[in-house]
Order: structure tokens, then sequence, then C-alpha cells
């Protein structure tokens, strides 16, 4: 039997999806089998720029928040 660290049970936990979450995923899923390949690929170009911009929000948001975004100026 192999022992976890509690890092990784706490990622573990912190990553799993809620029961709605899951019922959502997998009508999604459904959802892309019944898709063309062009429009699955159309999908997961669109999907990727979302995550990108995701990505940009919450680091300005951190930026913000953590008094990152200051010019050398106003210090």
């Amino acid at each position: 039997m192999t022992r976890i660290g509690s890092r990784e049970v706490a990622m573990d936990q912190a990553t799993k999806l809620t029961l709605d979450q899951e019922f959502s995923l997998r009508l999604f899923a459904d959802q892309v089998q019944r898709m063309s390949h062009t429009q699955a690929q159309e999908l997961l170009i669109e999907h990727n720029k979302l995550m990108m911009v995701r990505d940009t929000m919450y680091q300005k948001l951190l930026r913000h928040e953590w008094k990152l975004d200051m010019d050398s100026a106003s210090l």
C-alpha cells in the first residue's frame, strides 16, 4: 500500500469535481461525440482561447491585489 503525502491528498480534493460538475462534463462529452471533426476542432480552439483569457484575467487580478501593478514612481 502506497502512502500519499498530505499535499497530494489536498490537491486531489481540490481538483475533484462536484457531482454537478461531473454531470455537466458528461453532457458536454455527449455533445462533443455528436459533433463533426471540424466542429470539435473549432470548439477546442475557442476553449483554448478562453483559457488564455481567463489566465490573463487572473494574472491581472493578482497583480492588482498584491499591488504588483504599481509603477516605481508611486512607491
